[in-house]
């Protein structure tokens, strides 16, 4: 288990962040002064309105702490090739969906290593794990950041490999994803079991509110029905490999998956059967 902990997790979600990287191109990133209002809306929705929404739902469903803390890193993390793949899938603006991903994503290493510390502190005290912010900070960097940067300047230098690549790499990247949540279920398949009945709704009724509020946030700020279909998506779709891997890390290897990781599997299963019927319903519209 520690092999897997130490390498293979991070080297298969390093592998999913470059495939990423690899569709981006520096004109996603331009989009956001193209487009500042439906960015704006996309970034508040994501960085602000997600994590919020999960500490409400945590609260008054009252879970354990170690559940509740792997909820708030579920909700820190960007919604990643699925959200784009979903957004096109509705036929939303899959260019603005790109966009909050490439940013989000980047913007991560500076914002994921302090809010995770301050989740540990806020549930569970003296009895949280240690954490070293800097440490957490280079390991988001190495398995996020780097492999989203080195997928962008691959794209860059050899635009037609890295189109031919694409579509295979993205389907190693879902085979891993798949992966990851299984082994992240079986190694807590105990704590999974004993805590079904509070962490399932919680996980459905999270994907259901951010959903709603992703179209009432986009809505009311006027965009585009393509943009509010993004937004939702946005909101409601979380890279829960990116949960799995930081709450591994931070459970310690000693702890195999930990329960910090539990949430993020759950969800990255819960998440494709109530988004998938409104993605449905938003693209027959």
């Amino acid at each position: 288990m520690g092999i897997l902990i130490s390498v293979v997790l991070p080297l298969a979600l390093a592998f999913i962040m470059f495939s990423l990287g690899l569709s981006l191109v520096i004109d996603d990133f331009k989009r956001v002064l193209v487009q500042p209002l439906a960015f704006l809306t996309g970034l508040v929705s994501q960085m602000a309105l997600v994590p919020f929404m999960s500490l409400v739902l945590v609260v008054i469903f009252g879970l354990p702490p170690e559940l509740a803390v792997g909820v708030m890193i579920l909700s820190f993390c960007p919604g990643g090739v699925t959200s784009n793949i979903i957004s096109q899938f509705a036929r939303g603006d899959v260019a603005l969906s790109v966009s909050l991903t490439a940013v989000i994503s980047l913007i991560g290493i500076m914002t994921i290593p302090f809010l995770v510390a301050w989740s540990m502190d806020l549930f569970m005290g003296a009895e949280a794990p240690p954490i070293t912010i800097a440490k957490l900070a280079l390991s988001v960097f190495l398995i996020t950041t780097l492999p989203v940067a080195v997928g962008i300047l691959v794209r860059h230098l050899a635009s037609a490999f890295a189109q031919a690549a694409e579509p295979v790499l993205n389907k190693i990247a879902t085979a891993l994803f798949a992966i990851i949540v299984i082994a992240a279920l079986a190694s807590n398949w105990e704590t999974f079991i004993e805590n079904i009945a509070i962490l399932g709704p919680i996980l459905v009724a999270l994907n259901i509110v951010l959903l709603v509020l992703g179209v009432a946030l986009a809505t009311l700020a006027g965009l585009t029905f393509k943009e509010v279909k993004t937004i939702a998506v946005e909101t409601g779709v979380q890279n829960s490999t990116v949960g799995i891997t930081l709450g591994a890390i931070v459970g310690g290897q000693a702890a195999g998956f930990s329960a910090f990781a539990l949430p993020s599997a759950v969800y990255g299963i819960t998440m494709y059967l109530i988004t998938l019927p409104v993605v449905f319903w938003l693209r027959s519209r």
